[in-house]
């Protein structure tokens, strides 16, 4: 079983899922989220359309599409408001049920982005401990999870989850 961060276009890549990080109604917007449905082609939108909702804090699934995963697991993340309104544990959720859906569906590897770290405004440091914290607690149970990539945009992303992991920059 491995983790690992690095930068990467997160549409790019050979895993089982992509995580998209979603808005509630599912529809393309700006960053990864954009990126996913531009690379997934038009069918990715008519299969959220027929979604329709998914709430902060949860997950659904759909095909990939014409991306080289199977799946796009779509994650809907809070907004950051100040840290008072439950961001954390929504965050938390977010990433929980992101890899439960993958698992469901037999996923032995999923890309990650940082959710709600970019538009959304969460604090990427903040962000990264989460997501690392949620992934470990995934890995070391038992299931078909083998490999967690984190897809970073930026060098401060990559930075915020080496940190979170533990990795020693060489």
């Amino acid at each position: 079983m491995s983790m690992e961060a690095r930068l990467a276009d997160i549409t790019t890549l050979p895993v089982d899922a992509i995580v998209n990080a979603a808005n509630e109604n599912l529809m393309p917007g700006e960053g990864v989220s954009g990126a996913i449905h531009e690379a997934a082609g038009p069918e990715l939108l008519e299969a959220c359309r027929r979604i329709g909702h998914c709430p902060p804090g949860w997950a659904v699934i759909t095909s990939a599409f014409a991306l080289p995963a199977r799946f796009v697991v779509h994650a809907v993340g809070p907004r950051w408001q100040g840290g008072n309104h439950d961001e954390r544990e929504l965050l938390a959720l977010a990433y929980k049920h992101a890899l439960e859906v993958a698992h469901n569906n037999r996923c032995e590897s999923v890309a990650l982005p940082a959710i709600g770290a970019g538009l959304a405004g969460f604090p990427v440091n903040e962000a990264a401990v989460i997501a690392v914290t949620v992934v470990r607690d995934a890995l070391e149970r038992e299931g078909f999870l083998e490999e967690v990539i984190f897809a970073c945009n930026t060098e401060a992303e990559l930075d915020a989850f080496h940190e979170a992991m533990g990795v020693v920059p060489s």
